[in-house]
């Protein structure tokens, strides 16, 4: 592998091609070190020391008629979760609002099902209406499903910036994580908030059994679409579902998954997403050195770190929380940056 090649072409926003893909993949545990540094220099060009947070509501849970085998809010999941129609406007900026306080500035707003009714669209469409009016610089991205004809044009009318629809797995491994839509259909949603101009939200769960040359595809059909976020997903292999006993990651793996997405995808927002905290455990630092955004707080049915840890971590990274003044994180946590003077120190440990 010519690391070397492969860095120069993403710091010049240049394609890379399937076998440097699949180098990065495939290469030793010993070189991830090297990997991590080199897809960090491609983050710090683009993206400097910014990190944005974006924090989840699940405005509506479970009751979800798709097969989708990873899900627990899946018709095929027996997960005991939390079940519940779309959440009232009340609710859904008193959570979008916990969000803000840990510095999210934008609140991706989450519903179940296949894709939402008319009735549905226009009850979120109203609630987003309201909590653009008393919070108009939070950025809001909308998760619904499948889109049918004119409701991406009704998401942007009301004040929605992005939408998100992952695609999730490749499409020759498509039909072995899902039989009620196909991988078609995702890529079809994603074209449609794209024409209505919202912003592209599209990314990927990993450690379902795909191959390498899956990952690389997932990869580069995303570069070609052009999406502007792409979060990276970790399975989190829950207890009660068709993938509950599937465990294939290591935290080395999905640095090195981290490192291609961001090497394939310079400029795009690279985001760490779900399964972080289980997967690359003490290595997440490693991970947010490479993507430029995080979820901060919980997921959709499973826990997150506590959100003083994801700060803590900023902060010890150097990095800062983007839209918010450099000191945001030690007024959140109500407590100054250790000092580096060593005499403080040394007086501290005595």
């Amino acid at each position: 592998m010519d690391l070397t090649s492969i860095t120069n072409k993403a710091l010049k926003n240049e394609a890379l091609t399937v076998q440097e893909a699949l180098d990065i993949l495939q290469s030793p545990d010993s070189r991830v070190m090297e990997i991590v540094a080199a897809a960090g220099a491609v983050r710090q060009k683009y993206f400097g020391k910014r990190v944005k947070l974006n924090y989840l509501v699940n405005v509506k849970s479970g009751l979800c008629p798709e097969d989708c085998h990873y899900c627990s809010q899946s018709k095929v999941s027996e997960a005991p979760i939390p079940k519940y129609p779309l959440m009232t406007t009340h609710e859904m900026i008193r959570q979008a609002e916990r969000g803000m306080k840990v510095g999210a500035s934008r609140a991706c707003l989450v519903a179940s099902g296949r894709g939402p009714s008319q009735r549905e669209m226009s009850e979120f469409c109203d609630s987003v209406k309201t909590l653009k009016e008393k919070h108009p610089q939070l950025e809001v991205c909308a998760c619904l499903g499948l889109l049918s004809g004119g409701q991406a044009d009704q998401l942007k009318s009301a004040g929605v910036k992005a939408y998100n629809h992952n695609i999730n797995t490749s499409q020759t491994h498509y039909e072995k994580i899902c039989g009620t839509h196909t991988y078609q259909d995702r890529l079809e949603t994603v074209e449609k908030a794209q024409c209505a101009g919202l912003s592209s939200c599209s990314g990927v769960l990993v450690g379902m059994g795909e191959t390498d040359s899956d990952i690389g595809e997932m990869a580069f059909v995303l570069r070609k679409k052009n999406v502007d976020s792409i979060p990276v997903n970790f399975l989190v292999a829950v207890d009660r579902t068709p993938l509950a006993q599937v465990h294939h990651l290591t935290p080395l793996r999905c640095l090195k998954i981290l490192a291609l997405f961001r090497l394939v995808h310079p400029t795009a927002e690279l985001r760490v997403s779900g399964g972080r905290e289980v997967h690359l455990r003490h290595l997440q630092p490693l991970g947010l050195m490479m993507a430029n955004s995080i979820f901060i707080g919980d997921y959709l049915t499973t826990q997150g770190q506590p959100p003083q840890s994801d700060l803590e971590m900023i902060r010890d990274l150097g990095f800062q929380v983007e839209g918010q003044s450099e000191d945001f994180i030690d007024k959140v946590l109500g407590k100054p940056k250790p000092s580096a003077d060593l005499k403080e120190t040394a007086s501290l440990s005595n």
